[in-house]
């Protein structure tokens, strides 16, 4: 059985090929950490990077991390954005779960204070021009991206085996609006 890192692996590839064909720029990134401290960025494809065998060996390399403190990873790619020249600009962000992390909130059974950070930073991206789109594995989805992105775009995926397919043509639809 597929590891849901294996699946989103299989999509980026998927989506780095649809990408390509249609000659968008783009950029890979992920993110993992562990409190508020110590949030880690990772390049896998800076958004003018060429793809090569160094970025297909990058994204070979993705593995699962620690927590999803998820609010700092999307403004930070947030302003990669906006500092590049495209006439669409979308942020899809792939999750396996709800944001949470260790410290994100007041006490350590606070799991609306990392949904709401998220928002903020999901309107902020909004209001920079970036189109940001959501899309998790957990069944749980709705529970909590109806409140964390609003009238933001967002899909659950029940079916996790169909994550390599649907990301490519979500990004299509998303891209063209």
């Amino acid at each position: 059985m597929k590891r849901i890192v294996d699946l989103e692996r299989e999509s980026t590839v998927l989506l780095v090929e649809a990408l390509e064909a249609i000659g968008d720029a783009y950029g890979i990134y992920g993110f993992t950490g562990y409190g508020r401290q110590n949030v880690e960025l990772h390049v896998v494809k800076r958004l003018d990077e060429p793809l090569g065998d160094e970025v297909r060996g990058r994204i070979g390399g993705i593995e699962p991390g620690r927590s999803t403190r998820m609010g700092p990873a999307v403004r930070h790619v947030t302003a990669l954005l906006h500092a590049h020249e495209a006439r669409a600009k979308v942020l899809v962000l792939v999750s396996d779960g709800r944001p949470q992390d260790h410290g994100y909130g007041r006490d350590p059974g606070d799991r609306d204070y990392a949904v709401h950070d998220t928002r903020q930073a999901l309107l902020e991206a909004k209001r920079a021009g970036i189109t940001p789109f959501l899309i998790t594995v957990d069944r749980e989805g709705h529970d909590y991206l109806a409140h964390m992105c609003g009238d933001l775009g967002y899909e659950v995926v029940a079916d996790i085996e169909s994550l390599p397919r649907r990301l490519p043509t979500l990004y299509r639809y998303l891209a063209a609006g």
